[in-house]
Order: structure tokens, then C-alpha cells, then sequence
């Protein structure tokens, strides 16, 4: 009985939290400049709160005009090396590796036990979905104390992205295991890259609580929460590098990695594991 009463206030405490105009007040209050003194205050609290290396940061903390600025900073020339070996796919962005494995031929994930979404969902595109049945999948958590910037984790060309608006629950793992087909509700913005060495991947950013925006380096866009549904398939496909910046989230989430090659094998790396930018996920064998 208790258990039952926890999980409905779980949800009912998610289900708040997910409101995109909550998200929107808090974007904007990220966007302030707040008086130094208060910034300063305000920034030093979360560093120690989640443990923040601010040694690998560009900036020095009282650089950052914005708590935004300061949740996307960028890191030190050189501090992120992008395995170079043809065959790879490496880590998009510094995150907790939540899942790794392969796509069954249904295209559906498990979020965790007992709960499961379509690739159909995620995607926005059933037609797309069936590209990745028998490939290969991860799901990387960005915590609150990690680098929130992502990158383009294969040599390739752009050659489409999607919007596809939605709610902004949390992705803790309160959210997973409360909200049915989580990452296929929430926000989220798709970005198709066509490879040489591995085929079609998709980078899928997934927004949360707070995560109002997603900024499209390529596109030079910024998403709105609430916003309307976007599709668009470049004319000319966009040519990218391996680590390359793709965009960044204004406030933390999810990424959630496809390729379809089902040959590809990990690299080294195994669920649970903290990864970093350029860290090899898997190679062709």
C-alpha cells in the first residue's frame, strides 16, 4: 500500500514538474544578469553542490555573464582528444553511459524493467525507425555537473533534423520509472547523419525539466519549448567532423545515439560507466 501511495505521488510530483512553461520561467531566469555579487554567489553554490571541475572549463567562473553562460561553457582547447581510428563512433557528449547494446528487430528499447518505447516514437518517423532495426543503440545522461555541449560523434554529412515538441519531464530515474515511453513524451530534437564507415546514425537530444532549449550549432537555432513541429531535409547535406560541436542543451538531459550498422561492437566501454566527448563507444570489427 505504501509503495503504491509513493509511486502515485512520484508521478503526480513529475507530471508538475513537467509543464513547459515551468521550463520557460526558469530559461529565463538563467538568461539573467543578475548583480555580480548575487551571480557569484549563486554560481559558487552549484559548483560545490554537484562538483563542478571548473579546471577544464575556457573561462574562469567570474567570466560567465549568466547562470546559462556558465551551464554552457565551453572546455580548454585540447581537453576533449577525438579517437582518430576509421570504424568508430565516439561518445557525443560527457554523460553517464545508461544503456549500450543492440536494437531488437521489433525497433523497441527498454527504459528500464518493465517499461519499453518505439524507436517510431522517439524518432517521429516509422519509415526512419525501420533504418535502425538490428543496429545499435546508447542512452547518455548529462548530469547537472557535466560539460552540456554535444558533439557529432562520426565523419559524415547532416542530412536532415527534427523538432518534435512535447512535455519536459525530469530524466532522473524517478522519471524512468514513472513516466511510460519517457524519452518518446519529452522534447526532443533529431539529427540524421549519412557515414561513409558506419551508415546512417541519429543524434536524438532529448529535453527535460528546465531544458527550454536546445541550440543547433549547424542551423544556428535555438528550440522553443512548446514550439511547433519542424522537419527539414537539407538540399545539400551538411558536411561534419568527428567532434565536431552539434549543439548544446540550455540546462541538462539526455542523448540518446543510434546507428544502424549491426556489425558494430563496444568499444571498450559497458553500462554505468561515465564517458566523455571523443571516447570510442564502438568499431567496426
Amino acid at each position: 500500500m505504501k509503495r503504491g501511495l509513493r509511486g502515485l505521488g512520484e508521478r503526480a510530483f513529475v507530471r508538475a514538474l513537467s509543464n513547459p512553461a515551468l521550463s520557460r520561467v526558469m530559461a529565463r531566469l538563467a538568461d539573467a544578469r543578475l548583480p555580480r555579487p548575487v551571480l557569484s554567489a549563486l554560481l559558487r553554490t552549484y559548483v560545490r553542490a554537484y562538483g563542478v571541475d571548473l579546471s577544464e572549463a575556457a573561462e574562469p567562473l567570474a567570466a560567465y555573464p549568466t547562470f546559462n553562460a556558465f551551464f554552457t561553457r565551453r572546455l580548454r582547447e585540447g581537453i576533449r582528444p577525438v579517437a582518430g581510428e576509421r570504424g568508430l563512433i565516439v561518445s557525443p557528449s560527457d554523460s553517464r553511459l545508461q544503456s549500450l547494446g543492440g536494437v531488437p528487430p521489433s525497433a523497441r528499447l527498454e527504459q528500464v524493467k518493465g517499461r519499453s518505447y518505439t524507436l517510431a516514437a522517439l524518432l517521429g518517423d516509422p519509415s526512419e525507425a525501420a533504418v535502425f532495426s538490428g543496429g545499435v543503440h546508447a542512452t547518455l545522461y548529462l548530469s547537472p555537473s557535466m560539460y552540456h555541449r554535444v558533439h557529432v560523434p562520426v565523419d559524415g554529412r547532416i542530412t536532415a533534423w527534427r523538432y518534435l515538441p512535447g512535455r519536459l519531464y525530469p530524466v532522473n530515474a524517478m522519471a524512468v520509472r514513472n513516466v511510460e515511453g519517457l524519452f518518446t513524451v519529452n522534447e526532443r530534437v533529431v539529427v540524421a547523419i549519412d557515414s561513409d564507415d558506419v551508415g546512417p546514425v541519429a543524434v536524438v537530444l532529448v529535453g527535460a525539466t528546465n531544458v527550454g532549449r536546445m541550440t543547433l550549432a549547424f542551423a544556428g537555432l535555438t528550440t522553443n519549448a512548446g514550439g511547433p513541429a519542424l522537419s527539414v531535409r537539407l538540399d545539400k547535406p551538411h558536411p561534419v567532423r568527428r567532434g565536431e560541436e552539434l549543439g548544446a542543451f540550455n540546462l541538462g538531459s539526455t542523448v540518446v545515439l543510434l546507428a544502424a550498422d549491426a556489425s558494430l561492437r563496444p568499444a571498450g566501454v559497458s553500462e554505468g560507466a561515465i564517458v566523455r566527448v571523443g571516447q570510442p563507444l564502438w568499431r567496426k570489427p
